[in-house]
């Protein structure tokens, strides 16, 4: 049974894109990079985004950090629209609420360590003149370079450098920490260094939205956004078919259809015919196999990021269980009508065999449970 992460933790929003567009002109013409962007990103949330070259991912992290201007939506971060102000304005805003990390660290080669995580503090006025040194040299105890405060950039490693970096993104605690291929320039160990300290400042309430290519860091993060051709895949279609490509993804988002269903409420009937791969994004699904004689036969409860449906449609036939709401809260689906969702696994084998290998443990269980109920 595939297994996956469920949906994040419902904290207060802190990012919140609406219907962002960006479109870039040239002299070939007009291209639309994102392409009505929808996102909302909440406190304490550590984020991946993640997409292939050119899908959009960058443009999409500096609509967040006011680095660029979307074509048309809007950006809220902490209840502030962002391109309502002017340039200056937002410039000043960044400086008080956003760190930024960037690959190349870009540090200041002739300032030191502890210069370079002052900067932020000194272009935004925040803290006493004579408070500052002193708030830089505890943000470099935290990132382990204390040692290293009086030496400049030049003269310590990559990982040290993006340490400092990120000592300085969190010059002026900032709600919002925005980092595009933190780790790209970094050995295996000092990305994992820099991974647990992300993952140590969301746990203090900060949110970070974080851009990478490398596949292994979204398991470590609470959730991932994936972007494709300027839009975002559906994240519950991510979690349950996770082997199609991220185009194959964005195809089954554009088909999705969703359910609601009351808590108790009975959302397939044993029997009934079966027309929809559903995937649960919220609420607790009971699988059962209903007796004439009005008992239920218990085979299995299914949580946000499993499925249900596919032996159905992959067979033929009618629905070999009671699907039903668990009793305590509403179960959101998001569904795949038979005709897109088989189109997907003859495109995708490798989808193919994991559905296959599902489905064939489904049906043991629910032999085993129909024998024992007859006993």
């Amino acid at each position: 049974m595939k297994q996956a992460h469920g949906p994040a933790p419902a904290g207060e929003a802190v990012i919140q894109l609406q219907k962002v567009v960006k479109t870039f002109k040239n002299a070939a013409g007009e291209f639309r990079v994102l392409k009505g962007i929808d996102l909302t990103l909440r406190r304490g949330e550590f984020v991946a985004i993640v997409g292939k070259s050119g899908s959009g991912k960058s443009t999409l992290l500096n609509m967040i950090t006011g680095i660029d201007h979307p074509t048309g939506g809007q950006v809220v971060i902490n209840d502030v629209n962002i391109y309502k102000m002017n340039e200056s304005q937002r410039s000043q805003w960044r400086g008080r609420n956003l760190g930024i990390v960037f690959q190349f660290f870009q540090l200041l080669p002739m300032l030191t360590l502890l210069e370079n995580v002052m900067l932020p503090m000194d272009y935004v006025g925040l803290y006493d003149f004579d408070e500052r040194p002193k708030r830089a040299m505890e943000l470099l105890e935290m990132v382990g370079l204390e040692k290293q405060a009086t030496k400049l950039p030049a003269a310590v490693s990559t990982g040290q450098q993006q340490s400092a970096a990120i000592a300085r993104a969190l010059a002026n605690d900032p709600p919002v920490i925005a980092a595009d291929e933190p780790t790209g320039n970094l050995d295996s160990r000092s990305a994992e260094n820099i991974i647990k300290l992300f993952d140590h400042l969301t746990h203090s309430g900060k949110t970070i939205a974080m851009v990478t290519h490398d596949p292994s860091l979204t398991e470590q993060t609470s959730r991932t956004i994936i972007i494709s051709d300027g839009e975002l895949v559906d994240e519950t279609v991510a979690h349950c078919l996770p082997l199609l490509s991220h185009r194959q993804m964005l195809e089954a988002t554009r088909h999705l259809e969703r359910f609601t269903y009351q808590p108790g409420s009975t959302i397939l009937q044993q029997g009934q015919h079966v027309d929809y791969f559903f995937m649960i994004e919220r609420g607790v699904v009971e699988v059962a196999l209903c007796g004439q004689d009005q008992k239920d036969t218990r085979i299995a409860h299914l949580e946000p990021g499993q499925f249900f449906g596919e032996i159905e449609l992959v067979q033929g036939g009618r629905s070999i269980a009671c699907i039903l709401a668990a009793s305590d809260e509403p179960v959101e689906l998001a569904a795949l009508h038979r005709d897109p969702f088989v189109k997907l696994l003859g495109d995708s084998p490798l989808t193919e065999e994991m559905i296959g290998r599902i489905v064939q443990l489904r049906l043991e269980e629910n032999r085993i449970a129909d024998n024992r109920r007859r006993k």
